[in-house]
């Protein structure tokens, strides 16, 4: 028999053997592989030691009391962090989170972002279940807020918007509700949403109100065109002379038909016309 750390364990060929110990040692690795030690290998670890403890100088019974009660400290905090995580998991339903994730093929690290559905508690685990695949909740990365998420998706709105307008150069008055769309938007945002917009857009939207400005400057007044010569009041105006002298030389030619020549006064009417 050998001891080993206060523990007996038979020797066999100079080497410890012993089944039931190596099992356990086997299972404890498994556990420690993770970096944790569970309630269940601690009460292994303790059994172990009562079994293979010296006959000759046992173990007092004030040190297994005080093992005991690290056993049921142990097993306390255990149940209160899954207590904890579990509840962590419920506060983000509904929450756009980001995890990691680790192929087990490839060995990659990849983020994965999206809205938490549900939580599932699993072998004493807890998955967050995003699109329908369940993420353990110790790959949690981040929590973005929702201010935040909507702030971005306004902003990737407005980015299409501006981007399906046209250029200043090829602006047209049709386009002047787009515009005045656009800027309707960007008053009714907040100052922490116009912070997400991008400097381009907002300069694109700018240079398009004043180009529409311009192009209302321009624009003719509807109904009223350029007045034009015409041949009609320019007749109009020559007859109006003739008929005039015409007036005249047949008051002057009236004067002489009543001194008997008559003909002479309409032919002073002709000339008038």
């Amino acid at each position: 028999m050998a001891r080993v750390n206060g523990i007996m364990t038979p020797v066999e060929n100079g080497e410890i053997v012993d089944g039931t110990a190596s099992g356990n040692t086997d299972s404890i690795s498994k556990k420690k592989s993770g970096n944790t030690l569970d309630k269940e290998a601690f009460l292994k670890l303790l059994v172990a030691q009562m079994k293979y403890q010296d006959p000759l100088e046992p173990t007092s019974n004030t040190e297994y009391i005080s093992q005991l009660a690290t056993f049921s400290s142990l097993e306390e905090m255990q149940n209160l962090n899954a207590t904890m995580t579990n509840m962590q998991g419920m506060n983000l339903v509904g929450k756009q989170v980001v995890v990691k994730v680790t192929s087990e093929t490839t060995g990659l690290t990849t983020e994965v972002a999206g809205f938490v559905e549900y939580v599932q508690r699993e072998n004493g685990k807890t998955y967050l279940v995003i699109e329908g695949n369940p993420y353990n909740i110790d790959d949690l990365v981040s929590v973005v807020d929702d201010a935040y998420v909507e702030a971005v998706q306004i902003a990737e709105t407005f980015r299409n918007l501006m981007a399906s307008l046209p250029s200043v150069r090829n602006l047209t008055l049709d386009d002047k509700p787009k515009v005045e769309a656009a800027q309707k938007a960007v008053n009714a945002m907040t100052a922490y949403q116009q912070g997400f917009l991008d400097v381009e857009s907002l300069q694109k939207l700018k240079d398009l109100i004043a180009r529409i400005e311009e192009l209302e400057k321009n624009k003719e007044p509807e109904g009223e065109k350029p007045e034009e010569p015409d041949e009609g009041e320019g007749s109009d105006k020559v007859e109006g002379d003739g008929s005039t002298g015409g007036t005249e030389g047949g008051d002057g030619t009236g004067g002489a038909g009543d001194s008997g020549n008559g003909d002479a006064g309409t032919g002073g009417a002709g000339a008038g016309v």
